[in-house]
């Protein structure tokens, strides 16, 4: 195994984002829903290591959530 296989990373995924006042997100419980800003369907924003990496779409596939990657950073950001 190569030496570069071995380093690990940071993968996110932003599902979208929304604003709310500190006092909502201090009583927000286990179980409770978020209103994201996103629409279903929309692309998602790829971070590796805290910085820009790709959109994707989050797909389906044999009963697992994955996203695939549809565009990536020209490496700017």
């Amino acid at each position: 195994m190569r030496a570069i296989d071995k380093i690990e990373v940071e993968l996110s995924v932003v599902l979208g984002r929304t604003n709310m006042p500190i006092s909502q997100l201090l009583r927000l419980g286990r179980g409770a829903v978020i209103m994201l800003d996103e629409n279903d369907g929309e692309e998602v924003e790829i971070v590796v290591n805290n910085a820009y990496f790709g959109n994707g779409q989050v797909i389906v596939r044999d009963e697992q959530i994955c996203v695939e990657v549809g565009e990536k950073s020209d490496g700017d950001q």
